[in-house]
C-alpha cells in the first residue's frame, strides 16, 4: 500500500482509493480504514493530515485544491458519512461524485442526521450502490469489490 496524505504532490503508483468524510470534529475513521486496506497493492489519498491550521486561508484554499484533483484522480473513492457532525462539505462532494463514473463505497453511520437524504438520492441516481452501515461492513464491502475484480490482495 501507498499512503498519500494531504497536501503532498506525491503520485499514485497503483489503483487509487481516496477516503472522503469528516476530517474535523469526528473520529479518525480514515486511519482505521487505512490499516485495515494496509495488506491491498492501493494507493490511498487521505485528506486528513496532522498538522492543518484551518484559520489559515492559504493552507485551507491548498487543501480545498488538493482535494478537488485527488477526488477526481481516484479509481474508487470512499464516503463515510459520521454521526458526529453533518458533513456539509462531503455532502457537497458527494453529489459531485455521483454525477461522476467512478466507483463510489458509501458508508453512513446509522444516526447520521441526513441518512434518509442519502439513500434516497443515492438510489435516485446510482441504484448501484449498496450503502453499508459500519466500518466493518464497509472495509469487507471494498476487500470483496478488490478480490472479485483485481489480484493484487496479499
Amino acid at each position: 500500500m501507498q499512503y498519500i496524505e494531504a497536501i503532498s504532490p506525491e503520485n499514485a503508483i497503483f489503483k487509487s482509493l481516496f477516503l472522503a468524510g469528516g476530517i474535523s470534529s469526528c473520529p479518525n475513521w480514515q486511519e482505521e480504514v487505512a490499516k485495515a486496506l494496509s495488506k491491498i497493492e492501493l494507493t490511498i489519498f487521505n485528506p486528513r493530515r496532522k498538522n492543518f491550521d484551518v484559520l489559515n486561508p492559504a493552507e485551507t484554499e491548498a487543501q480545498i485544491e488538493w482535494e478537488y484533483h485527488r477526488l477526481r484522480q481516484a479509481d474508487y473513492i470512499i464516503f463515510h458519512f459520521s454521526a458526529a457532525t453533518l458533513n456539509p462539505i462531503t455532502l457537497f462532494e458527494y453529489g459531485a461524485a455521483l454525477e461522476r463514473e467512478q466507483k463510489l463505497f458509501v458508508n453512513v453511520h446509522p444516526d447520521y442526521q441526513r441518512k434518509t437524504d442519502i439513500e434516497i438520492q443515492t438510489r435516485l441516481k446510482r441504484p448501484e450502490i449498496v450503502l453499508t452501515y459500519s466500518i466493518e461492513d464497509l472495509v469487507k464491502q471494498f476487500k470483496t469489490y478488490m478480490n472479485e475484480n483485481q489480484t493484487n490482495i496479499k
